[in-house]
Formats: structure tokens, sequence, C-alpha cells
């Protein structure tokens, strides 16, 4: 068949439907229930990447909240889910079908619930606007004519802990007609539900103070695929001095945002793990191990990575569930497309370990490697290592060595370490912000502290206002 025909044949296929929140006809490959079932899909995906914020209240405000909203959406009948993500990065995202996430880190600088549901709004219109089933019905144009066929072939394991299929899909790079159009319907959903839209404008001001901070404060994935937030806040003003301009009774809920908010854990969880150059350090599980210098480190939910130089050569640590580091090599190596070596048992600082040379066969290349099993804890962690195999041979020592640096946690201030937590504090008298600092301390400086608050340095706080403050520590 040739492809002329076949662009036809699907075209009358899938013909052209009704946008039901743009009102616009367009071509769309992707079903509904295609939708669903790819948002359905990689929920778990991102749950295992990120975890789940362990605060059940706030799951469950979250989350009625969003459905509030998808009830007088467009598509209120999508199997609608609405997770607060255990991760410090300012970032809230969706997936086709209704699967909706905000983080824990752009949570803490929101300063009402209008500002929370501005930015869910805003998810919710890209998949209500079927934005990311649009961009897959073009991925799949782009595919038509290329592939005549589906070819079974051994696939190596994606060794670095996360399901491409489900993060390619959080990470899908929307156009700036699409982000505006977002912006639109979160403002009509936000409107809709009876909030007051000049609340809106200040989730821009806010992300746009975040992503201008160097160093301390990591910029928001949010904003990194988003167009600027000063356009979108004029834009967003414009639409709102086209509403009726009495805005009396609408809600803003300021205080009982804030107070939801006390006790939440601010920035990277140290007991969680972290890194002291290239050593890394988990004081929960009480363990330590060192990376090559040069590498690129990373610490994740399922995986502690490191990335060599030249991007060309991987190391992996993870928690596995078997009982031995022998059964922990076994189901290793015995999956499709690895031929393992012999199967070594010996020590590492005194723990139980076994280790075992592998290759892996992929479709771009051929890879070789290392897989080490240690016993500790009451748990079996594996180090994987590996590179193409042409490049293995400069990588085998690096890798052995940081095998062997695996051992007991025993330093007393890593193990100490504790995150920080948000207090909220309602402010005795006016005061400055810097005077806020003096009376009640917080672990951030007052720059620090400004953006947390949505204010700037110097700014007046008024009696009575509840105020943020960073607490708890030590850090590492």
């Amino acid at each position: 068949m040739s492809r002329r025909p076949l662009l036809l044949l699907l075209f009358a296929a899938a013909g052209c439907a009704v946008n039901p929140a743009t009102g616009q006809r367009e071509l769309m490959l992707v079903t509904e229930g295609q939708e669903i079932g790819l948002g359905r899909e990689a929920d778990p995906d991102i749950v295992g990447a990120y975890g789940l914020y362990p605060d059940s209240a706030l799951q469950v405000y979250v989350r009625g909240l969003g459905e509030r909203l998808a009830a007088m959406s467009e598509r209120p009948n999508l199997p609608w889910t609405f997770r607060v993500l255990d991760d410090p990065v300012v970032n809230a995202f969706a997936l086709p079908g209704g699967f909706n996430y905000v983080t824990r880190g752009i949570l803490a600088y929101f300063n009402s619930e209008a500002e929370l549901v501005a930015v869910m709004g805003h998810e919710l219109g890209h998949v209500t606007a079927r934005h990311g089933a649009r961009q897959m019905t073009q991925q799949q144009f782009a595919q038509i004519g290329l592939v005549a066929g589906v070819i079974l072939v051994p696939k190596f394991q994606d060794f670095a802990g996360l399901a491409q299929a489900g993060l390619g899909l959080m990470f899908l790079k929307f156009g700036r007609d699409d982000e505006t159009q977002a912006d639109e319907l979160g403002l009509r959903y936000l409107y809709r539900a009876g909030y007051d839209p000049r609340e809106m404008p200040r989730v821009f001001a806010m992300l746009d103070r975040v992503s201008q901070v160097g160093g301390g404060d990591r910029l928001p994935q949010w904003l990194s695929t988003h167009p600027n937030p000063e356009n979108r806040q004029q834009h967003i003003g414009e639409l709102i001095a086209q509403l009726p301009q009495d805005f009396s009774g609408r809600v803003v809920r300021r205080d009982e945002y804030l107070r939801r908010l006390d006790g939440m854990t601010f920035g990277p969880n140290p007991r969680e793990g972290f890194f002291r150059g290239q050593l890394f350090l988990h004081p929960d599980l009480r363990f330590q191990i060192r990376f090559p210098d040069g590498w690129k480190t990373s610490n994740q939910k399922r995986a502690v990575l490191a990335q060599s130089p030249e991007q060309d050569g991987l190391m992996q640590l993870t928690a596995v569930d078997d009982a031995s580091p022998d059964a922990a090599l076994r189901a290793f190596l015995g999956q499709q497309g690895i031929t393992g070596g012999a199967i070594a048992s010996h020590s590492v600082n005194g723990l139980p370990a076994a280790s075992a040379g592998f290759q892996a066969t992929t479709q771009q290349t051929v890879l070789a490697g290392q897989v080490t099993a240690v016993r500790y804890g009451g748990a079996t962690y594996r180090l994987l290592a590996y590179a193409p195999e042409a490049r293995w041979p400069a990588y085998q020592g690096p890798a052995r060595a940081s095998v062997q640096s695996f051992e007991r946690l025993t330093d007393p201030a890593a193990l100490a370490v504790q995150p920080l937590k948000i207090a909220i504090v309602r402010a005795d008298r006016a005061m400055t912000l810097e005077q806020f600092q003096q009376r009640y301390p917080s672990r951030v400086d007052v720059a620090a502290l400004a953006r947390l608050n949505q204010v700037e340095p110097g700014a007046q706080l008024a009696q009575g206002q509840l105020v943020k403050r960073a607490v708890g520590g030590p850090l590492p």
C-alpha cells in the first residue's frame, strides 16, 4: 500500500471531531479510550519515580479541589486523578486521560487556595483541550509509512529506573499556543468555580521570582516548558479586565490554605539520601557509597545514578526484593536479552556480596557491564554498571572501586540530618520581613523567605498576618 492511500484511509477512519473545550474541529487519531489507557499506564511510573507526599489530609484536600474543577469542565466523565508528589521542584503537570499532579515544591510557594486552583485549572485545560492527544496524533503521522510491521526483538531493560513511556508523556512540550490556551481555560475554570481571578497573575509573578534566583532554589520545571511568565501575566490580566469587575464574594482562602502547609517538608529531604561531592550518604538506610570523580550524579526515589563525563557509561544503585545477593543476580541475569557470566560470591567491607559480568543486546548496540549485589540491613542493594562494549574496559576499574566503597554509614553528623519544614506564624505586630526573621528565625535567608511568602525584602507585614518560615534541620 502506498503512503497516500494509507493517509487517506487514516483520515477517513479518524475524521474530524469538535474539541469539547475549544469548540474547534481537529483531526485526532487518538481516541478518548486510548488517552485514558496511556495515562492509566503511566500513572504508576510517575508515582514510583517521585513518590506520593505522605500526608493523607493534603492528598484528600487537593483531590477534592481537582474533582470539583473537573466536574465543571467539558469532560467531566474522565477518570480524573489528582496527586501530590513528594518532590521539592516547583512543578505541576497532567497526563492524557485526566491524571494530574502537583509537587509539594510548588504547593510551598502558593499563598492561597485560589493560586493552587489556577495552576490545577491550567493543567486541567491541557487535558480537556486534548493537547497531549494532539501531540501523539502528530507523532503518529510522522511515523506513517516508516513502519510496515512490528518486529519483535529482545529489549534491554531501562536501567535508569524510569519508565520512559510514562515519563515521556509527562515531559510533553506543548507549544506556545497550547500553553496560552491552557492559561485561558485555567482562568475559565477558576472563575467558574467561584474564585477570585485576580489571584492567577500572582502565580506567574511567583514563578518569575523563583526562576530568577541562582543557587539555593531549583529552576521550576513548570516554568521551563512554558512561555515567559511576564507575558502570561499580562495576557491573563487583559482577560480579567474583560470580566465583570465586581469580585466581592469571590473565593481566595489565603489563611485556610496556609494553615494546610504547616509542617510540610520544604526543599530536598536529606533523610532520603544526599551527596557530599561524589560520596552518597543515606541516613535512613545507614549506608554510603562513592562514585567516580567527574561523574554526574543524581538521587532519585527508586535509584541513585551516576553518568560518565562522556555520557556513555552509567552506574545505578537500587534496593531489590531478593533475599540474597545470588538470588538478586540470578533474577537480573535471567532477563531476556542479557547474557551473564559466572556468579562470584565475595564480601564488600564485611558484607555478603556477589558479582557477575554481563552483555546485553539493544536495538542500537551491544552493552557490557558488571552487576553486584550486597546484603545489608535486611535489604539487598544492586549496583549496576555498564557502557557500550567497546568502552566498558575504561569503566570497569571505576565501577569496581564504587562497589568496594559501599559500607555502613557511621558518621553521627550525617545520621542526624533532618529536612526543613514550613511553619506558619501569625505576626503578633506589624513588622518588616527582616524584623520577622529576627523574631522568628528561619533556616533560609531573608531573600529566600521573601520568595516563599511572595513579598519583596523589606516588605511590611501586617499584625495578624500569617507568614511562612522554614525551620528544622540540621541540614547536611
